[in-house]
């Protein structure tokens, strides 16, 4: 009796002491993160650059850090930068009205064919001049949202070093320590070999996947529809584009959202041929990327089909943000994972939870 009541008070001192840690470490949430993250994603070059200078671990870390701020962090930079011009540029025009979308919904409107004007009729909606107040408002106010979140990187910047010199210090001690801090882990883990042996696989093949595959894929789509945007002259392209990017994180839905209704908007305003070249190119390329690219990299490694990929993501990024499209998917899988571990185990009778 009394070596278990003495087992469960460590166990319950063991809890509140990793809750504690947990709370006090809460405030670098997104530092510590990504920097696991990009960790996992960059491991494989990590132990190449090692495999050449066996003798030099910190050399081989501190390379892959220094190539990952190079490919990663200062392209990510000057877009952000780039971005936070292009948004401020956008609100003060909607300011002004110079850029007006209640009245480009209007001419979209005008432009509507008799049936659609007769099936809104049925509905009471004559014109958009009764919503037009609401619309007004929702957008002004959608747009000052994302314009102060792009102006916000300007003036958190110091918040921003901060939490990006953390990624980097943490991330250099996971690279060079990450197989003894992976082995510690394992070890601490009450459950059979083969299940943790499992289930930390399909932990990293998850964030591999997701990232790996959610990245390149906003980014194929993003570049690609910012490409288009600039060639046929519209405005903003780089915002429209960093949006697409943003958008297309969503399977199934995506960069759609965007250029659809601008492809619409050229229809009705007289611009055919841009409105139609811009949905053939939107069917044909960007709508291709997202169906063979996402099922490579990452249907064919989580195995998880697209709705919980999107339901997973969509609630992700609704309670965490834009760190929630990594947990989402990545809690989506091991979910899906544990309960077919749990199951296979009942069949077999086996005992999940080590001795």
């Amino acid at each position: 009796m009394s070596a278990r009541l003495e087992d469960r008070t460590f166990m319950l001192l063991l809890i509140a002491v990793s809750l504690a840690f947990g709370w006090i470490l809460s405030s670098f949430y997104s530092a510590i993160l990504w920097g696991i993250v990009i960790a996992i994603m960059f491991a494989p070059m990590h132990r190449r650059l090692l495999a050449r200078m066996p003798k030099h671990p910190n050399s081989a870390a501190l390379l892959t850090v220094g190539l990952i701020v190079l490919i990663v962090i200062l392209p990510l930079t000057v877009v952000g930068a780039s971005l936070a011009q292009e948004a401020a540029a956008v609100f003060g025009k909607m300011k002004s009205g110079e850029f007006n979308p209640v009245r480009y919904a209007q001419q979209i409107f005008d432009a509507a064919p008799a049936w659609i004007k007769s099936t809104l009729d049925r509905f009471g909606i004559e014109s958009l001049t009764g919503l037009q107040e609401k619309l007004s408002n929702g957008l002004m106010q959608g747009s000052q949202y994302f314009a102060s979140q792009a102006l916000n990187i300007g003036q958190g910047t110091f918040d921003f070093i901060v939490n990006l010199g953390i990624m980097l210090y943490l991330l250099f001690f996971l690279l060079k320590d990450g197989d003894a801090l992976a082995a510690r882990f394992k070890d601490a883990i009450p459950l059979k070999p083969g299940l943790r042996d499992d289930l930390i696989e399909k932990f990293t093949v998850v964030i591999r996947a997701t990232v790996k595959g959610g990245i390149l894929v906003a980014l194929a789509q993003g570049a690609l529809g910012g490409l288009i945007f600039w060639i046929l002259g519209i405005s903003a392209a780089l915002l429209w584009a960093v949006l697409m990017a943003f958008l297309s994180l969503l399977p199934a839905v995506g960069a759609g959202l965007v250029w659809m209704p601008v492809a619409v908007y050229l229809l009705a305003t007289g611009s055919v041929v841009k409105g139609v070249v811009l949905i053939a190119y939107g069917f044909l390329v960007i709508g291709l990327v997202d169906n063979i690219l996402r099922p490579m990299l990452v249907g064919k490694d989580t195995k998880l089909p697209d709705y919980l990929v999107l339901l997973s993501t969509l609630g992700g990024i609704n309670a965490l943000g834009l760190n929630g499209f990594v947990v989402g998917p990545v809690i989506a899988a091991m979910f899906v994972a544990g309960w077919a571990i749990f199951a296979q185990s009942r069949r077999g009778g086996e005992v999940i939870v080590a001795d």
